[in-house]
């Protein structure tokens, strides 16, 4: 049996406890404190990694291009319709149980929110899964013609053209030209470190080391000297555009790279929240709404409430790890549909 990558596993997993700790902080209102804004600052890259991932562990582009787009769509636009509807029942029935204390929620909704960001009430972070699966889409017929995957190092100027253009893709399709780059750099890093970590070759894992330590460095040097931030899920361009690309290259490429030249080391509920990360990725916001929208019901707020955030945050690691066998039993919440041999 093949041996699970424990690197990507644990990084995936530390992004997600990340996204998860944003969102709780959002809710509690306190995104604009000090310590929200470093940690923002210093992992915004997170978004970029799932990318980046999917390139790495994306070998081949053989095969019927119908047959793949299907597979695609079953396993990320067929869950990105289900928890959105999911979501938006959650929401729905939360406001209804109380429209005079809700009205404000009930004047925001608006019946073009889905189709304009792809994001949907009661589960705003599925613009995710539209854009990943357009990426793997992308990717897949750019691969058919080797020579147009070039083309790809100009996405992040098209990327950045059409965030000073308000970003007018309907769908936050706006994102996929730079998910596409961060995808094939995921491929493009996998040819590099394959070549440099085979055991017959001792000396080049060490210069593989030296070379991640490096780009680690000099991420940690730009971000502080030249800070840049991209943010993904509105396509933003955060003070220094072309620093935000080059950080992000360095962070990807340099953290992977240090983790994949140690003993990989399994640490048992990162890793365990990276190996089920679609689970607790569609399911965590729904449990944060749950949470907030309920205390709001029995008029209890919870902006800058510290024990709240820790409640919450709780709540909904408990709640998604809870949910993860019968979730990844059911193809259309997981995707996980069975491969026709």
């Amino acid at each position: 049996m093949k041996t699970r990558n424990h690197t990507f596993d644990l990084l995936c997993g530390l992004c997600i406890l990340r996204m998860i700790l944003l969102h709780v902080a959002g809710i509690c209102g306190m995104r604009s404190d000090f310590w929200c804004g470093k940690m923002m600052a210093w992992t915004f890259f997170f978004m970029s990694f799932f990318f980046f991932k999917a390139g790495y562990f994306n070998k081949t582009v053989a095969g019927d291009s119908w047959a793949y787009t299907k597979d695609r769509a079953k396993r990320l636009l067929v869950p990105y319709l289900t928890w959105g509807l999911i979501g938006t029942l959650i929401y729905a029935g939360l406001i209804l149980t109380n429209t005079v204390r809700f009205a404000p929620y009930i004047r925001r909704l608006e019946w073009s929110h889905v189709w304009e960001t792809s994001q949907w009430y009661g589960n705003p972070p599925l613009w995710f899964l539209l854009s990943f699966f357009t990426a793997y889409i992308v990717m897949h017929f750019m691969g058919k013609r080797p020579k147009v995957q070039w083309a790809v190092l100009a996405f992040p100027l098209i990327g950045y053209w059409l965030w000073t253009m308000d970003n007018p893709l309907w769908l936050s399709l706006n994102n996929v030209f730079m998910g596409v780059f961060f995808f094939w750099l995921g491929k493009a890093w996998r040819r590099i470190t394959y070549a440099m970590t085979q055991p017959q070759h001792t000396g080049r894992r060490w210069i593989l080391l030296a070379l991640s330590l490096l780009m680690v460095a000099g991420f940690i040097w730009l971000n502080h000297h030249a800070h840049g931030e991209y943010e993904m899920s509105f396509n933003r361009f955060i003070q220094r555009p072309v620093s935000a690309v080059v950080v992000n290259v360095l962070c990807l490429c340099g953290l992977s790279g240090v983790l994949f030249c140690l003993p990989q080391r399994r640490v048992p509920f990162v890793n365990y929240v990276g190996e089920h990360s679609m689970v607790f990725f569609v399911a965590h916001y729904p449990v944060l709404h749950f949470y907030h929208m309920t205390h709001q019901l029995f008029g209890h707020g919870i902006r800058h409430h510290w024990d709240d955030f820790v409640l919450m945050t709780a709540l909904t690691l408990v709640v998604c790890a809870w949910l993860v066998p019968y979730v990844e039993k059911i193809p259309i919440l997981s995707g996980r549909w069975q491969r026709r041999t």
